[in-house]
């Protein structure tokens, strides 16, 4: 069983890393910025940064979800290749939208991209797997033949 699932694991273990990251970075910037919680306004620099990550732990949920139902019904090697991805748009959203807030765009364009193919990508393997369960159709099995 855990080798079916451990890039999925890997992943999220560096998806969780990343959230730390991002965490870190906001004490740091109050920190610089000399901004108490529970206060979330400052300077522009300040600001951009709490949104960054706000609006990336707003999304992880989302990236877990699709992430594993994904890696679980489909294909993990898929599944874990495109949660690098995404997570890697991520860090480039985060540091763009730290240094301008046009920066953030492409990077969250692509990010948002990804969380899509997942989403299409989880609903085929578990369309795929109703199907064969619930129907005894296997998909797989007729376009092979």
């Amino acid at each position: 069983m855990l080798d079916q699932i451990h890039l999925l694991a890997a992943v999220t273990v560096l998806g969780v890393l990343e959230q730390a990251y991002f965490f870190l970075q906001v004490i740091h910037a109050r920190r610089a910025f000399g901004i108490s919680p529970p206060k979330i306004s400052g300077p522009p620099e300040f600001e951009r940064i709490f949104r960054a990550q706000v609006n990336s732990s707003e999304y992880f949920p989302i990236f877990l979800a699709l992430l594993w139902q994904a890696g679980l019904f489909f294909h993990q090697g898929l599944a874990a290749a495109l949660g690098l991805l995404y997570l890697c748009f991520r860090y480039c959203y985060f540091t763009g939208y730290k240094a301008s807030s046009s920066e953030r765009l492409a990077p969250i364009y692509f990010s948002t991209g990804v969380l899509w193919v997942l989403v299409a990508v989880a609903a085929l393997g578990l369309s795929h797997f109703f199907l064969a369960h619930y129907v005894g159709l296997n998909v797989l099995r007729l376009l092979t033949v």
